[in-house]
């Protein structure tokens, strides 16, 4: 057993990390022969991923999807760390697993991903959830045959979750949620060490993959059909920063679109690692989507001086434009987070002023919600409640204003939409993502599904379009 230590976690070193190329032991091939498997997932795209993985992972042992709980041999919670409410989530959700394996004492159940990895965490399962029967961390998903197989064999809880800065694992298999387009990790952890986040804790330190690994997987990807990836990493305008190499997030994007690949994302941005080079770069190459999410999190410095944000409302805002102006018809999204300990209605307009000056296309926005570990979670809060609840709602508010206006300049043009599956809106309509990552519902036949083509918007609401397919002929 192995359990996740917080003091342990926020070392850094300049121990470079260990490439193991993941392989699948022969004597696991049949682990999962007539059994079925269900997982969950919970927050941020890395997590998404990393489920891709896992589930690749289950398959090559024999075990077969059903998106029925209860009809599965195997349940798994790949659990998310950012805020309190995922976590009352999940152990809402391991209520309810715990009557099944009553009535079904033979299911394998387990969790993995952020939640674990945290001390408090690792505790209460040891204390409370101890019938489990698996459970590990970020770090160690490629371990998962060698778990199950102990865990079938001693019948007790295996958790092994660990504390270390991280290794890069390449030759991990992914079951793709999607036949069109896919999440290409390019480096993992943080070491920006925000005092609100949790995440340098959970992921690691700031570790990046070789160029040669990811261009070779995105080739890949297109030669199989893909025709979107999106570069993914905890701060991915970070990516290199750990090479002693002279390469970064710019010249890894641009041999990313000289691939041909028809549409390049990259996901998640910190401004402070923004360069010139990379707006550059954006706006040099027509298959670089030009959508921006930039994380704000406050309009206020004192309150980014506390948040170990680094930069300024001022050197924010310079960036913003200098990237409204560089690149043609950009959107940019953002995050903000209202009642950070601290926070007065004067830091709260700040953050208001900003959003009045920067129009965003959208925003997620969130109550600050204390980590237990985190700098943040000490820091004296007198903020009632019910305050920080009207701030949310006075942003939202403005937030969905300039969103609706955003999709309004959009009426009647003619714009690009990567056509990905049946409208949840309308069955007889398709739903797909524009350049600038607008969803829109289309009016099209379903064999237009995994191409893209060009879409007359037809209809504005505040968080989607509506459009009819242009006829090519």
């Amino acid at each position: 057993m192995q359990t996740p230590n917080l003091m342990e976690a926020k070392k850094r070193t300049k121990i470079e990390p260990k490439t193991i190329n993941y392989k699948l032991d022969n004597k696991y091939k049949d682990l999962g022969k007539n059994k079925k498997y269900y997982i969950k997932t919970y927050g941020c795209q890395m997590n998404e991923h990393d489920t891709e993985n896992i589930k690749a992972i289950l398959e090559q042992m024999a075990f077969q999807e059903t998106d029925n709980m209860e009809n599965a041999d195997l349940i798994l919670l790949n659990t998310c760390a950012i805020r309190e409410n995922a976590h009352n989530k999940v152990f809402g959700m391991v209520g309810r697993i715990k009557h099944l394996k009553e009535s079904k004492p033979n299911i394998i159940t387990g969790m993995c991903g952020c939640m674990v990895q945290e001390e408090v965490v690792a505790n209460e399962i040891l204390n409370k959830y101890k019938w489990l029967d698996i459970v590990f961390g970020t770090h160690n998903i490629n371990e998962l045959p060698k778990l199950l197989e102990k865990s079938l064999k001693e019948k007790k809880l295996e958790l092994e979750v660990y504390s270390i800065e991280g290794d890069i694992i390449e030759n991990m298999p992914a079951k793709r949620d999607s036949k069109y387009k896919a999440w290409v990790n390019i480096m993992y952890g943080c070491d920006k060490f925000c005092t609100y986040c949790i995440v340098p804790y959970t992921r690691g330190k700031q570790r990046s993959r070789t160029k040669e690994n990811i261009l070779k997987e995105v080739n890949e990807l297109k030669t199989n059909g893909y025709k979107e990836v999106t570069l993914l990493g905890q701060n991915v305008n970070a990516y290199g920063k750990d090479f002693n190499a002279n390469y970064d997030m710019s010249d890894l994007l641009e041999e990313t679109a000289k691939t041909g690949i028809e549409r390049v994302r990259f996901v998640t941005s910190h401004p402070w690692d923004f360069t010139d080079k990379m707006i550059e770069v954006i706006a040099k190459y027509p298959n670089i989507m030009p959508y921006i999410h930039l994380p704000l999190q406050s309009g206020s410095d004192r309150i980014l001086k506390l948040m170990g944000r680094r930069y300024t409302k001022e050197s924010y805002l310079k960036l913003f434009n200098k990237i409204k102006e560089t690149i043609p018809n950009v959107s940019i999204t953002t995050d903000i987070i209202v009642g950070f300990p601290g926070e007065t209605e004067k830091d709260f307009n700040e953050t208001l002023d900003v959003v009045n000056t920067c129009k965003y296309d959208s925003a997620f926005t969130f109550i600050f919600s204390p980590r237990e570990g985190t700098p943040a979670a000490r820091m004296e809060d007198n903020t009632p409640k019910e305050i920080k609840e009207q701030r949310l709602y006075q942003l939202n508010d403005l937030v969905n204003k300039y969103a609706k206006e955003a999709n309004q300049r959009y009426l009647n043009k003619t714009v690009p939409v990567l056509l990905e599956n049946i409208s949840e809106k309308d069955e007889n309509m398709l739903m797909g993502y524009t350049d600038t990552m607008k969803l829109v519902n289309v009016k099209a036949p379903k064999d237009k599904i995994g191409q893209i083509v060009k879409v007359k918007i037809t209809d504005i609401k505040t968080w989607s379009l509506d459009g009819e397919i242009i006829s090519e002929n």
